[in-house]
C-alpha cells in the first residue's frame, strides 16, 4: 500500500494530451522534495475521473486539448469540492486565453518553455494559496483586463467578419438585419480600438480571441 503524502507535501495531477510532454513532466518532477505526481492523464474528463477517485491539490493543465479542453476543465472544477488549485502549462500567451483561463479560476500561467525552478515555484505557491504570473504573463494579463470584453455575439460577427463576410452576408447567416451587424461591427471596432475590418480580424487572432485558421 502506498504511504500518503508527507505533510506540506504538495499531490500533483499532470494534464495534457501529448503523452511526450506527461512523460517529461512526469520524470522532470517526480523526485523532487514538497511535491508527489499521483497522477497523469490526457484530458479533462480523465482529470475528473481521477478526481472522484484521488484528491489532488495541484493540477498542471494544459489548455488546447481535444475532447473537455483546459478552459472546460476549469469551469468543472468549480462545482467540485476541494478541487486542486490550477497552473495552466500551455504553448500559447495570448491574452484571451490568459484571461479566459484566470476568470475560470487558474491560478498561474506558465509556458511550456518554463524551467523546472519555475514550475516547481509556481506549484508550491499556488499550493500555498498564492499565485503565479511571470512578469511578461502578468503584463499582459493586465492590459487585458483593462480592455473591454467582447460579447458572445460580437464574438461571432467577428469570426465571420475573419472570413470576408460583408454586413449583409452576416446577416443573411446570422438572421438578423446588415443594419444591426454594422451596429455590432462598430462597437467591436471601438471595443478593440482599431480602425477596420481587417485590423480588427488581424488583432483577434494575435490576441487569441479567434483561432488560427
Amino acid at each position: 500500500m502506498e504511504k500518503p503524502p508527507a505533510k506540506g507535501t504538495a499531490r500533483l495531477l499532470i494534464v495534457d494530451d501529448h503523452p511526450v510532454v506527461r512523460a517529461g513532466l512526469n520524470s522532470m518532477l517526480r523526485k523532487q522534495s514538497g511535491l508527489r505526481v499521483i497522477g497523469s492523464v490526457h484530458g479533462g474528463r480523465e482529470a475528473l475521473q481521477f478526481l472522484e477517485r484521488e484528491d489532488a491539490d495541484v493540477m498542471l493543465l494544459d489548455l488546447r486539448m481535444p475532447g473537455m479542453d483546459g478552459l472546460e476543465t476549469l469551469k468543472a472544477l468549480r462545482g467540485i469540492g476541494g478541487a486542486p488549485q490550477v497552473v495552466i502549462l500551455s504553448n500559447f500567451e495570448y491574452d484571451e486565453e490568459i484571461y479566459r483561463a484566470v476568470e475560470a479560476g487558474a491560478r498561474g500561467y506558465l509556458l511550456k518553455d518554463t524551467s523546472r525552478d519555475e514550475i516547481i515555484a509556481a506549484i508550491q505557491a499556488v499550493y500555498s494559496g498564492g499565485t503565479h504570473f511571470p512578469k511578461r504573463i502578468a503584463d499582459r494579463l493586465s492590459e487585458r483586463q483593462h480592455r473591454p470584453c467582447l460579447s458572445a455575439r460580437e464574438i461571432e460577427i467577428l469570426e465571420l467578419l475573419s472570413k470576408g463576410l460583408t454586413n449583409k452576408d452576416i446577416g443573411r447567416a446570422l438572421k438578423i438585419s446588415q443594419f444591426t451587424v454594422r451596429n455590432h461591427v462598430y462597437r467591436i471596432l471601438a471595443k478593440m480600438e482599431v480602425g477596420d475590418r481587417t485590423e480588427a480580424s488581424t488583432v483577434a487572432i494575435e490576441q487569441g480571441i479567434l483561432p488560427i485558421s
